[in-house]
């Protein structure tokens, strides 16, 4: 499971531009189902057949999409840009960037030097149309190499904090994946009575498109959409945020179907395994919003793994929750034909 997610977080695939992690995706996926593709959005489609007649399809739904940035303008050889997805501009000054030219190259965000701050400059967060990109390059050199909407991402991959931690960019939503794939991994040689579908999507955080559009063609009877949530830590609010280590995160609220989210909670409780609760009265801020509303509607629930510092290039999560929201997802997946409620 570590392996899958370094190889996928090292990926530098912002929303629209998901080619590199598709294709690790892809490769991690194809022993484990009986069939994979690849659809127009770019969405990764794995199917694992339980081989009966008429079989129900439950579809497990995580984004390969990171958030990022696009150069929009060059100044004096420095880089003008906005941002793809939720980027807090707090995190840029000093940061190292991936460029996605032909090959890749390396810029920094500029920043200024402390001694050159006066005191209300060094309070304030800078925001992202005031800031630069430093490639090191003249403005000619720079219109020649970069062209104008060429993406960038945060430049690292992952690695351990502590002993059950990591640490790194793109954990949001690629460790989410990794979870099916390691649910798939539990299932080998399980008998099941549905068939399973395990969807790496696309531009979810922009628009949700990919799932949306995934959701429309596979047409699955039930949806689980598996993202992160914040993970709990001292500046944070206690009721928004959860414990890294207390196990996966069940959503409850009204856009998600009850008795899936029951069933959740029942087969955390038959495993013992530690389970937390996360009211959602609203947009759920995942794919499960949009998947429910497929077609004739979709029975959805969401199932989210705990995750420190979203949407930064220092994000940290536990092994112990990736593995136990793995082994959730697998028991919720055995004998659900015969189970489930029709509504």
């Amino acid at each position: 499971m570590r392996h899958a997610l370094e190889k996928l977080c090292a990926c530098t695939a912002p929303s629209g531009f998901e080619n590199a992690s598709a294709t690790v995706a892809q490769e991690l996926l194809r022993p484990l189902v009986d069939e994979v593709s690849v659809d127009r959005m770019g969405n990764v489609i794995g199917i694992r057949r339980c081989g009966k007649p008429g079989a129900k399809l439950l579809l497990l739904d995580a984004h390969l999409d990171e958030i990022g940035l696009m150069v929009t303008g060059i100044e004096d050889g420095f880089l003008r840009f906005c941002s793809i997805g939720g980027v807090d501009p707090r995190m840029l000054p000093g940061r190292e960037l991936t460029i996605l030219t032909q090959p890749p190259r390396f810029g920094v965000v500029a920043c200024q030097p402390p001694h050159l701050q006066n005191r209300e400059v060094g309070n304030k967060s800078i925001p992202i149309k005031e800031l630069f990109v430093d490639v090191g390059l003249s403005q000619e050199q720079a219109e020649q190499a970069i062209p104008i909407g060429t993406p960038m991402v945060y430049r690292g991959s992952c690695f351990a904090l502590g002993e059950d931690q990591m640490c790194g960019k793109s954990m949001d939503d690629r460790a989410c994946f990794v979870t099916l794939l390691r649910a798939a991994e539990l299932l080998q040689g399980q008998e099941l009575d549905v068939d399973v579908c395990i969807l790496g999507s696309t531009r979810e955080e922009v628009s949700g498109v990919g799932a949306t559009t995934a959701t429309w063609s596979v047409q699955p009877d039930w949806c689980i959409a598996v993202d992160v949530t914040h993970g709990r830590t001292p500046d944070g609010p206690a009721d928004k945020t959860f414990t890294l280590g207390g196990g996966p995160a069940i959503g409850v609220g009204p856009n998600m179907a009850r008795w899936m989210t029951r069933r959740l909670m029942d087969q955390a409780e038959a495993q013992q395994m530690p389970y937390q609760l996360e009211v959602m009265s609203g947009h759920t801020g995942t794919n499960g919003w949009e998947m429910q509303i497929s077609r004739e509607g979709v029975a959805t629930a969401v199932l989210s793994l705990p995750l420190k510092y979203m949407h930064s290039p220092i994000e940290v999560l536990s092994l112990k929750d990736m593995e136990a929201v793995a082994a959730l997802l697998a028991a919720f997946a055995k004998n659900l034909g015969k189970e489930a409620v029709r509504l």
